[in-house]
């Protein structure tokens, strides 16, 4: 594997061995960036906070900070794969303060206050708790990897979904209560 674009471009880094991950292959990781470049335009993921949820080798994230995002956290619950992101922010010239690695059970992760423009989120094929994910991941957007359409909920409006051979993306962008529009509270809802 290698990083696409931006100031690690065609730097490598591996795959975790003996983990139980399921790398993004080059392909569909350009196919995501260009989609999001295009809707983050024109600054793209430059000064972004975003997150690497079942983070593997950390290949979301590497791209993104390559790319020029602020800072990336990488969460990882196996051991293996944690200490592989970190060997692979070195390889790729991007480790330092920007860039954090967190071992922990992502959905732990998601019920504690955490805040970010942009989350990669993909899970083994197998997982089914989408909708607790995304009812407690605070982002502005979301990708998502599965092997099959992830369930809509209430709190999120998709953008775009795509097949790469037996791979859906799915960009999400999250839904803005009346609160947070800046609507008064005593004008929602008000007959």
């Amino acid at each position: 594997m290698r990083v696409i674009a931006g100031t690690s471009r065609g730097r490598s880094f591996r795959a975790p061995v003996g983990a139980p991950t399921r790398p993004t292959t080059d392909r569909v990781r350009e196919a995501v960036f260009d989609v999001l470049g295009s809707m983050l335009a024109p600054d793209g993921l430059e000064g972004a906070d975003v997150v690497d949820l079942f983070a593997g080798s950390g290949a979301f994230g590497i791209e993104a900070l390559s790319r020029g995002a602020a800072r990336a956290v990488f969460v990882e619950r196996h051991r293996t794969a944690a200490t592989t992101v970190a060997a692979n922010l070195t390889a790729t010239g991007l480790s330092g303060p920007s860039a954090r690695v967190v071992q922990s059970d992502v959905m732990a992760f998601v019920n504690t206050p955490h805040s970010f423009d942009v989350a990669f989120c993909d899970p083994p094929y197998e997982f089914d708790d989408w909708e607790e994910l995304l009812g407690s991941l605070h982002a502005e957007l979301a990708v998502l990897e599965s092997d099959r359409p992830v369930p809509a909920t209430s709190r999120w409006e998709t953008l775009r979904e795509r097949r790469y051979g037996s791979t859906i993306v799915t960009v999400v962008r999250a839904l803005r209560s009346a609160e947070s529009q800046g609507v008064p509270v005593s004008e929602k809802g008000a007959p």
